[in-house]
C-alpha cells in the first residue's frame, strides 16, 4: 500500500484528492475550512459522491436526497453514527457492549423500535418550558464571561466565549458540576476532535465519560436528587428500569452532543460578524431581527454531520448501496441547496422562508433544538448589547476543526465596551 493509497483507513495528511466525486475526503484541510465549492461541483457533477477514504462513504449533497436518506431508518441504521469508523479494538468492543446491553448512545445510537422510547425519556428536559428556566443561568454565565476580557480589549470569540457556554450550560441541564467544564470541553474535544483520527484517544475519552458518569449514579442511589441523572434512574421502558449501561450512554450523549454543536455554532455565528462589517453593523441596527438571523446562521453554517449504516441494499438516484456501506447525512450541503434556497452561499439575516435541516430531520432529528437555540439567542444577544464594537485581528490565527462536526476554534477578535 503505498503512502497516499485511498483505501487506507488513516491517509496519510498531505494526500490530495483528485476526484471528489470518487475519491472526497472530509478531513482535507481545504474541505474543513470551506467544503461549499466543494458540493457545488458535485451537485452538478455527481450529486451522491463515494469514496473509499476513511473505510468507505456515500456522500449526498442535495436537500431532497438528504432529507429521503434521514428518513429511511431502519434501512439506513444509526447504530454508527460516527463519520469516521473506530479503530478495531473499539470496534470489537462496542459489538460486544451492544450485544449485551443494548444501543451505546441511545437514542442517537438506536433504531426503531428501540428508539422512541429512549427519545421520550430526554424530550421533557428540552421542551420550550424546560429551556426557558435555563435562560437565566445561561445569560448570567455570558455577562460573567464578557467581564473577565471586556476591559482588555480582546478576546477570543471562539475559546474565550463560545467553547465556554455549552459545557456550564449542559451541566446544568444534566445536573452536574458546571465547575467541570473544563473536564467536560477536553473530554467532548478528545472524542469529537481528537478520537476522530486517534483511536486510543477516543478509547479513553470515552472510559473518563463512562466512568464519570458511573460515580454520578453511585452517588445518586444514595442520594437522589431531582436531576436528570436521577430521573433516568428511576425511568422505566417496557416496565424495567435502565441499566446503568443505558443511563451512562443518555448522559454520555447529553454531554458530548450538547456540547461540541452549540459551541461550534455560536464560535461560527461571532466568526461571521466579526470579519463581515455590514452584517455586524445590521444587527446593531436591527436587533429584532436576531431569531431570524438565529436560524439563518444555523443554515449557513451547520456543523453537524452524521454517519448511517446500510443494512439492506437501496437505491437513491443513481447511487446502488449495500450492506455494510456508509452514508454521510450531508445535512450542511442541503442548507445550500441552490434548489430549495434563494442565494444559498449567502448570510441574509432576515430570509423569510428558511427550511433547514441543521438539526437533522426524521425520528433522529436532534431533541436538543430548542436548548441551542435558547443559547445562540442568549450568546450572540449579550455579546451585541455589551460589545460596541469587535472584528477578527487574524485571521491567519484562526482555525476551523471537521469531520462530525465543523466550526471555529479560534478567532481572536479586538473588541470595545458599548
Amino acid at each position: 500500500m503505498s503512502d497516499c493509497d485511498p483505501s487506507d483507513i488513516s491517509p496519510r495528511e498531505g494526500c490530495p484528492v483528485h476526484d471528489w466525486a470518487s475519491d472526497f475526503d472530509v478531513m482535507d484541510e481545504g474541505y474543513i475550512k470551506d467544503p461549499a465549492p466543494v458540493w457545488e461541483e458535485l451537485r452538478d457533477k455527481c450529486p451522491i459522491a463515494h469514496t473509499t477514504r476513511w473505510g468507505g462513504a456515500w456522500l449526498p449533497t442535495k436537500y431532497d436526497d438528504v432529507r429521503e436518506m434521514a428518513r429511511a431508518a431502519p434501512t439506513l441504521s444509526n447504530r454508527s453514527p460516527g463519520v469516521i469508523p473506530p479503530g478495531p479494538e473499539m470496534r470489537e468492543l462496542l459489538i460486544a457492549e451492544v450485544k449485551e446491553f443494548g444501543s451505546e448512545l441511545p437514542p442517537i445510537s438506536a433504531d426503531p423500535p428501540e428508539h422512541k422510547p429512549y427519545k421520550q425519556l430526554i424530550l421533557p428536559l428540552f421542551s420550550p418550558k424546560a429551556v426557558e428556566e435555563y435562560r437565566a443561568f445561561t445569560e448570567n454565565l455570558a455577562n460573567e464571561l464578557i467581564d473577565k476580557h471586556i476591559a482588555l480589549g480582546k478576546m477570543d470569540a471562539a475559546v474565550d466565549y463560545a467553547q465556554q457556554i455549552p459545557p456550564r450550560v449542559i451541566a446544568y441541564v444534566i445536573g452536574i458540576d458546571p465547575g467541570r467544564a473544563d473536564d467536560f470541553t477536553d473530554w467532548t474535544r478528545g472524542i469529537i476532535e481528537l478520537g476522530q483520527t486517534v483511536p486510543e484517544a477516543r478509547m479513553k475519552y470515552r472510559r473518563l465519560i463512562r466512568d464519570f458518569f458511573q460515580e454520578m449514579i453511585e452517588e445518586r442511589r444514595d442520594n437522589p436528587r431531582d436531576d436528570a441523572i436521577s430521573k433516568l434512574m428511576a425511568a422505566e421502558i417496557n416496565g424495567e428500569k435502565l441499566s446503568d449501561y443505558s443511563v451512562i450512554g443518555v448522559c454520555f450523549l447529553l454531554l458530548v452532543a450538547g456540547i461540541d454543536t452549540t459551541w461550534s455554532s455560536i464560535g461560527s455565528a461571532l466568526w461571521h460578524f466579526g470579519t463581515h462589517e455590514d452584517d455586524r453593523k445590521r444587527l446593531y441596527a436591527e436587533p429584532e431581527i436576531l431569531p431570524t438571523a438565529v436560524e439563518e446562521l444555523l443554515r449557513y453554517y451547520s456543523p453537524v454531520v452524521m454517519a448511517r449504516r446500510v443494512l439492506d441494499p437501496i437505491k437513491f438516484g443513481e447511487a446502488y448501496m449495500v450492506p455494510g456501506e456508509k452514508v454521510i447525512m450531508n445535512f450542511p450541503a442541503a442548507n445550500r441547496d441552490p434548489d430549495v434556497f434563494d442565494r444559498p452561499d449567502e448570510v441574509v439575516l432576515d430570509r423569510e422562508r428558511n427550511r433547514h435541516i441543521a438539526f437533522g430531520v426524521g425520528i433522529h432529528r436532534c431533541a436538543g433544538s430548542n436548548l441551542a437555540r435558547m443559547e445562540m439567542d442568549v450568546a450572540l444577544r449579550v455579546w451585541f448589547d455589551r460589545i460596541g464594537a469587535f472584528e477578527v485581528t487574524d485571521p491567519d490565527a484562526v482555525r476551523w476543526t471537521g469531520g462530525q462536526v465543523r466550526g471555529v476554534r479560534t478567532a481572536p477578535m479586538r473588541i470595545t465596551a458599548r
